[in-house]
């Protein structure tokens, strides 16, 4: 489908479902570009999950969260520097404490702008809504983990290492079950590999598979994935199975006299025919272009 043919990507703070005692999710109902966005409550202060993509997405995430709030100190975070989850954090500068790992950090000062360049290029629909965006600067960083107290409820930020990004961050709420994946995990859709040659290939899919079954060991209750509908464990180790088959039938081919197109044209037939239901499909050959190198 044409680009042009998208929804808008607009974060709709109207379907926001609760999963949890003061815990929300703003759903992005699967519409292209729009993350799961979730506000996390404890008795001082609101943690923001993603922001949605640009100012104007931002804004109305901002609004919902001070309405959750109620005076409550207000933190954001982001799963990782992709734009449509950490472009509009700018927004939230002077009204909430920007937190994220120094990975991630590293990415918006070194990648930030020639996404923001790649993006704009997709198409009128994303370039509006990426307009007057300047790439932020977190307040505070981590390396590894992050133990923030909201008043009554400790939420987990933890770093996993390079995976769908190099600077990916999982953020768990473990008196309620829940764990927000960004986009390690997507709901019917082959995984996002932003495998880029030479612009950007820190995605790494053979720790991708091992952070997953750190994930899932974890067992949450609730997993509210990057994008798509929110679900169990069992999610995790259908995204961790796909990234095995994944792996599987490119290295099969990899020291074969096939040129890498071909190898994955016929790993996509493969995974089609086994997931014809899943949308997606042009990341499989990115996958292929990351473990072909791996």
């Amino acid at each position: 489908m044409p680009e042009n043919d998208l929804p808008e990507p607009v974060v709709r703070p109207a379907q926001a479902r609760a999963v949890a005692r003061d815990l929300v999710v703003i759903e992005n109902r699967n519409v292209p570009l729009v993350p799961n966005i979730g506000v996390i409550g404890g008795t001082r202060a609101v943690l923001v999950v993603d922001t949605g993509m640009g100012p104007r997405n931002a804004g109305k995430v901002l609004a919902f969260a001070a309405e959750q709030a109620r005076g409550r100190r207000i933190y954001l975070t982001s799963t990782h520097f992709h734009p449509e989850h950490a472009f509009g954090a700018r927004t939230f500068a002077g009204e909430a404490t920007y937190l994220i790992n120094q990975a991630q950090a590293d990415d918006l000062a070194g990648k930030g702008a020639g996404y923001l360049q790649m993006f704009r290029s997709l198409g009128e629909t994303t370039a509006r809504y990426l307009e007057d965006v300047h790439l932020p600067a977190p307040d505070i960083t981590y390396d590894d983990a992050y133990d923030l107290d909201l008043g009554g409820r400790v939420v987990h930020l933890r770093a996993t290492g390079p995976a769908h990004s190099r600077g990916d961050q999982v953020v768990t709420v473990p008196d309620a079950g829940v764990m927000f994946t960004g986009d390690l995990v997507e709901t019917g859709q082959f995984a996002i590999f932003p495998w880029f040659p030479p612009h950007d290939t820190d995605v790494n899919g053979v720790r991708w598979i091992e952070v997953m079954r750190r994930l899932s060991a974890a067992a949450p209750r609730t997993v509210v994935p990057g994008h798509g509908d929110i679900g169990g464990r069992a999610l995790l180790d259908e995204v961790r199975a796909y990234l095995e088959e994944l792996r599987d039938e490119t290295w099969k081919r990899r020291d074969s006299a096939m040129s890498q197109d071909a190898i994955a044209a016929e790993v996509e037939a493969v995974l089609v025919e086994r997931h014809p239901d899943w949308s997606g499909r042009d990341w499989i050959a990115k996958g292929v272009g990351c473990f072909c190198a791996a």
